[in-house]
């Protein structure tokens, strides 16, 4: 029988890196003024590190004996401290940091060889912080495949593209994505996509690939069918041809048929046109398409800032109901009218897109510190009216920030002088609650008409509450990590 006790271990060592004694490794950590020295043993980081081996293998001690090793700028002094006490007692706590930060730090494990703790830190955010992974779904999608060791994410993301393929096929990003990202999809059985449109992807993705292509189709001289046939050709193979109508295949397939192997279009005619045509070509299996069980559109994530909780709860404070509603009773469809990542950060979009739109709610995900979002918004009963100027009276509108992560509880300020509810200006401001005093989006005055420094959110006499802290810099602008406009209707 083998006893194990590793606690006690863990902490001696943790003790021992506190303290300090008998290192020959000195880490600098960030940059001045905000920079680090962390004193460690060669030997631990050595055999806990694949990343620190490869320093010392070219590392130069001073007279003293000690090593001197550089991180990378990017890699915070915060990050670091869960590295080395994770390399020193093998523990990790995660609970008190935002998904953001988590997430950060995942990158930062892996790009140091910490194939264990990427791991740990990759389950973590899938099993705790989903919906976070939801609502930046194109950024996570992106970057975990652009990280080859981000296994599990790649492998949830995909999950949820496979049901949802419009998710990635129909985002502006679409075409940038990396050439593995795109077979690891296009190969999966239970693709709900129409064989046809996989096809039209896959060459509109491959067109992409060579700016150099004639924009007209009757351009194209062989050289040009054969790059694109190059560019394609670990994906080609993944169509499932013989699941294609004749149809579809004349209209979509036989323009670019000289990217086809000789035998495969040969096949594909005598399948159309010969009833007992014998088929050489491999044919793969068709996909499994749901029908009966497949979720709708509407269980798709509908929001990149919010969820389906905190749609209620807003529901809830517009109707000034004594209970609030739950996801399954909220009489309100949320339809987006505006996304800050698919149509601008800047109000010049706001105003082309949400001009004499009522019952509006706007969302903003702002960073608040360096590991803190905070999501805050408003709700605007009345019309935004372009062609006013000054401010605007209304009774009913309130702003509010959202529990999250960070937040245990959400916010309501309800406005309490009417007269200043709104403040409407499409040549200075965006949306703007109160008179730019409590929430206010790309204003002139003190924001920019831009993501950085976009939101400017304060406490002004217009509503009753403050639904956020200033910044860390005692300042009340922040960066907008993504904005949305919904306009509410009740549910038929």
């Amino acid at each position: 029988m083998v006893i194990q006790l590793f606690e006690k271990l863990s902490n001696n060592y943790i003790e021992l890196f506190e303290n300090a004694e008998d290192y020959n490794v000195i880490i600098n950590v960030g940059e001045s003024p905000n920079a680090k020295e962390f004193k460690a043993y060669s030997g631990i980081l050595k055999y806990r590190s694949r990343y620190f081996q490869n320093e010392f293998t070219n590392a130069i001690k001073n007279t003293n004996g000690i090593t001197r090793i550089n991180l990378k700028p990017h890699i915070s002094i915060q990050q670091f401290e869960i590295i080395i006490k994770y390399i020193y007692g093998g523990m990790i706590s995660l609970e008190e940091f935002d998904a953001q930060f988590i997430f950060d730090l995942l990158l930062v494990t892996d790009e140091l060889f910490f194939e264990e703790l990427t791991e740990v830190i990759e389950t973590h955010l899938i099993e705790s912080n989903a919906h976070w992974l939801r609502s930046h779904f194109s950024h996570i999608y992106k970057t975990s495949f652009e990280n080859k060791n981000l296994k599990k994410l790649q492998k949830w993301c995909n999950d949820i593209v496979a049901k949802y393929p419009n998710l990635i096929f129909d985002s502006e990003n679409f075409v940038s994505l990396k050439e593995d990202a795109l077979i690891s999809l296009i190969q999966r059985d239970d693709l709900q996509m129409e064989e046809i449109k996989i096809w039209n992807n896959v060459i509109k993705w491959g067109i992409a690939q060579n700016t150099g292509l004639p924009s007209d189709l009757d351009d194209w001289s062989d050289e040009n069918f054969m790059t694109l046939k190059s560019t394609l050709k670990n994906c080609l193979p993944l169509i499932r041809y013989f699941q294609i109508s004749a149809d579809d295949a004349f209209n979509n397939i036989w323009p670019y048929s000289q990217i086809l192997e000789k035998k495969l279009w040969k096949d594909l005619i005598g399948k159309f046109m010969l009833n007992n045509y014998k088929i050489s070509s491999i044919i793969l299996p068709p996909r499994t398409i749901l029908k009966s069980d497949l979720p709708n559109r509407s269980m798709e994530p509908f929001s990149a800032v919010i969820n389906e909780e905190h749609a209620a709860e807003i529901a809830s404070w517009i109707d000034k109901t004594t209970t609030a509603y739950s996801t399954t009773n909220n009489p309100y469809e949320f339809k987006l009218i505006l996304r800050g990542s698919r149509d601008g950060f800047n109000r010049e979009s706001f105003w082309d897109l949400c001009n004499l739109k009522e019952n509006t709610i706007t969302v903003v995900n702002i960073k608040v510190s360096d590991n803190i979002e905070r999501i805050v918004g408003g709700y605007n009963p009345i019309a935004w009216d372009r062609s006013k100027r000054g401010l605007v009276s209304c009774h009913d509108s309130f702003i509010f920030s959202l529990k999250n992560s960070v937040q245990k509880d959400s916010i309501l300020s309800r406005v309490r002088e009417p007269v200043n509810a709104f403040h409407y200006d499409d040549a200075n401001r965006g949306a703007d609650f109160g008179n730019g005093g409590n929430l206010s989006l790309f204003w002139a005055g003190y924001a920019q008409n831009n993501q950085d420094n976009g939101c400017y959110c304060a406490h002004g006499s217009q509503y009753n509450n403050r639904i956020v802290d200033e910044n860390q810099s005692r300042k009340y602008i922040f960066f907008v990590n993504e904005y949305e406009v919904f306009q509410i209707h009740k549910k038929i």
